[in-house]
């Protein structure tokens, strides 16, 4: 472009137009002197000219390309950086102007108690009724779907506009049609004078119009209840979350955001212990009619249009959370005390569905760091079961991260000296662990200040907890309380009595295997299958490690190689040192764990008297596959110690036979794990395939005549019928059926239907 505009040096003489007759003439015109010195001097403006033209292209294509290249390297970097890492927030703390409310006609009301609901409809019979409760200021937050002329006699309502007007950083941030807004919300509530703000929905009427009927409303003063609580026992370190519901009354319901790998834990408490009142910042209550329920739970228990009832036991006592354990917290009905004010932000780069819940986990971490902690209430609302679908597939994420993020943040430390510096710190490091989008830290940054903008003071730390010595818990310390076994639902069948003879079983089965850890390998899709096998599996076993040739860090899933699967279980076993033992199985067999409960998990087991599984191949005449694995077995078992080899040379006499086993399912009992791991590393870099492997060190640990035999009876097939029959293949009296193929949640839902032959709750999963 730039060679086409520039502009070329004129020659000395005139230009000549060339017509067709002038061209002829020149043709045959006398012929000139071709001396060199002569043609140069004729034609010397011709040749500068050239030159210029030469020399000005080449320096154009210089200019352009190195231009062109350090653009697109100063780019790419640029976007690299933007990649690899996420800015953490830089703010003055000392420098931050107040925010008065100067648009609003609320400038100067004042209240302590406070309401914060978001509105998206007309006034509902249950707000009606809420702006009644005495003592507490109602305050209606809109949105885009909020009518222009929503109005409410005793509720201060703000429209979008009037969010804009009022000075607050979060605005910039916050999306126009969801409740998330109900975050200008606090601030104003505390802007306009603020102790106590519940945080509340629309839908749900607060049970004798009174919330200090169960809520603790004061915790100093007169007013207060000077008590101790009932508190779950931190005995356990490894439990890290818990499903309330159970203490009150309803051992077959969970709250969303409960990782669904715990939804099987339905027992009782063995012991409480207690802690003294007055630090519980953050009151969940309980809701009747419809709980705070996600929607695996909401889909499988509907029969039809009826409308959930669900109700728990009011007589149930409080119960309050130790440091180092969890419980799912909600947006419409959780009362914050002023102390756990910053605890109100709502994430905006996730999901409404799992919005308020990431912020209750994050929230119940930080709170620890001021000496407070989270108390659960009863039923303190009704809410009505409007009959809407549950968007699971917004909840999709929450059930792949929320396991993840509890066990993140129960690890997760912080040196700074300030708690809003702890608060900006998590939030960094949940964006740079993919719990939320760099935007969240932001809106972090943005929240804190508005917060001291209003001015908000923040608490002081207190020493954390969890980084002192735990104490023993005495005898005289245990408290006991026994919940109730209200009558629940179960794919619309009402459960009466105490327990059913399922529920009863699924206890059985969970104590049994509680401490069992399954590992499965999934050849199969993980991003189809991993969830639905921690849900079928994860309600009996004490975890599900999922394994798989193509490692997903969303879903948990680490990687292996089925081959020499065998080499990555010592980390599997370091990890879960406590458990009773480790169950291997493959996702292309199923298991029918109630067929389990008379084995002994002392012994190991392995399908040595299932013939298809278990063969005995001579080298002689067979593939080369069989000598090189022959010799390598041979190498391995001349290193291994005596009592190794002793037992290996009992049953296996000759060098020239090898032992092979499809090994789709075996159990090592915590006895022989270090066994099983000196064998690991007596085969070290030698690739030695899974199935000559583990009967190799099955061989080598025990005699086979000291095996469990349970699974002798397993169903055993070479290739899989060409449909997954029941009545063919699938036998619920099996302790394991091979082959079934798993791809795709249709499959998944097919097969539970079989299997609730001998678990019926199965149904409850599809």
């Amino acid at each position: 472009m730039l060679v086409q505009d520039r502009a070329v040096p004129k020659s000395p003489k005139p230009p000549q137009i060339r017509t067709l007759p002038t061209l002829q003439q020149s043709r045959f015109a006398e012929p000139k002197n071709l001396d060199f010195s002569t043609w140069v001097s004729e034609n010397f403006y011709r040749i500068i000219t050239i030159f210029v033209l030469i020399s000005t292209i080449a320096a154009v294509f210089f200019f352009y390309t190195s231009t062109n290249t350090a653009s697109l390297l100063c780019l790419q970097s640029q976007t690299q950086h933007a990649i690899d890492s996420i800015s953490f927030p830089q703010i003055k703390w000392n420098s931050i102007k107040p925010i008065a409310d100067k648009t609003s006609p609320y400038a100067n009301f004042r209240s302590e108690q406070w309401v914060v609901v978001s509105v998206a409809n007309y006034p509902s019979d249950a707000l009606k009724k809420m702006v009644k409760v005495k003592g507490w200021q109602v305050l209606a937050i809109g949105n885009s779907r909020t009518p222009r002329d929503w109005s409410l006699k005793g509720a201060i309502f703000l429209s979008l506009d009037m969010q804009a007007n009022l000075g607050f950083r979060v605005v910039d941030h916050l999306p126009y049609d969801s409740y998330v807004r109900k975050s200008v919300g606090y601030l104003f509530a505390i802007q306009h004078g603020a102790k106590k703000i519940f945080d509340a929905d629309d839908r749900g009427e607060i049970i004798d119009n009174d919330l200090g009927k169960h809520f603790d409303v004061e915790l100093v003063g007169e007013g207060a209840r000077q008590e101790v609580i009932l508190q779950y026992s931190h005995d356990n370190p490894n439990r890290t979350v818990v499903n309330p519901y159970i203490h009150f009354g309803q051992r077959s319901v969970w709250p969303r955001g409960l990782p669904l790998e715990n939804v099987g834990e339905i027992g009782h408490e063995e012991f409480y212990t207690e802690v003294f009142g007055g630090k519980q910042f953050i009151q969940q209550g309980i809701s009747n009619g419809l709980p705070d329920v996600d929607s695996v739970f909401y889909f499988t228990r509907k029969s039809g249009l009826e409308a959930f009832d669900i109700r728990f036991d009011e007589h149930a006592p409080k119960v309050a959370l130790p440091q180092g354990m969890m419980v799912p917290l909600n947006s419409f009905n959780t009362i914050y005390h002023s102390s756990a004010f910053w605890a109100l932000m709502l994430p905006v780069s996730v999901s409404s569905m799992a919005s308020d819940v990431l912020r209750g986990y994050w929230g119940q971490r930080l709170l620890w760091e001021i000496g407070g902690y989270v108390v659960v209430y009863p039923a303190t609302v009704h809410r009505y079961d409007r009959i809407e679908a549950y968007p699971f597939s917004e909840e999709k994420d929450l059930h792949v991260n929320v396991g993840r993020l509890i066990k993140f943040l129960v690890s997760w430390r912080s040196n700074k000296h300030r708690l809003f510096e702890k608060i900006l710190e998590l939030s960094y490091a949940m964006a740079e662990e993919g719990f939320w989008s760099e935007q969240d830290l932001k809106f972090t940054a943005a929240w804190l200040q508005d917060l001291l903008a209003v001015g908000y003071q923040q608490p002081r730390l207190m020493s954390l907890e969890l980084d002192r010595p735990r104490a023993n818990i005495g005898h005289g310390d245990r408290k006991d309380f026994i919940p109730q076994k209200l009558p629940s639902v179960h794919l619309a069948v009402e459960e009466t009595g105490t327990v059913s003879y399922e529920i009863g079983n699924l206890i059985r089965w969970r104590k049994n295997f509680g401490n069992v850890v399954l590992i499965m390998f999934c050849s199969g899709p993980v991003e189809r299958t991993a969830l639905e096998w921690r849900l079928l599996y994860g309600r009996i076993f004490k975890t599900v490690v999922i394994l798989s040739a193509q490692k997903n860090s969303d879903l948990a899933v680490e990687e292996g190689q089925l081959d020499q699967i065998y080499k990555h279980l010592p980390k599997i076993f370091d990890r879960f040192s406590s458990a009773d033992g480790f169950l291997f199985l493959e996702d292309d067999t199923i298991l029918n764990y109630w067929n389990l409960l008379q084995a002994d998990k002392t012994k190991l087991w392995i399908a040595d008297k299932v013939s298809m599984s278990w063969s005995t191949a001579s080298t002689n005449g067979n593939s080369d596959w069989y000598s090189k694995q022959a010799d390598m077995v041979k190498k391995v078992v001349s290193t291994m110690p005596v009592h190794f080899q002793v037992n290996y040379k009992e049953v296996v006499r000759s060098d020239q036979s090898l032992t092979i086993c499809s090994s789709e399912i075996f159990y090592i009992p915590w006895r022989f794990v270090a066994d099983f791991v000196d064998l690991v590393n007596l085969v070290g870099h030698l690739e030695i395939h899974q199935k000559v492997a583990i009967p190799m060190f099955f061989l080598s640990m025990d005699l086979p005549q000291n095996f469990d035999s349970v699974l002798s009876k397993m169903v055993y097939k070479q290739d899989l019928p060409s449909t997954n029959s029941s009545s063919t293949h699938y036998s619920a009296q099996a302790p394991a059926v091979h082959p079934w193929k798993v791809s795709s949640e249709q499959e998944f839902i097919r097969l539970i239907r079989i299997m609730a032959e001998g678990d019926p709750l199965l149904m409850e999963l599809v």
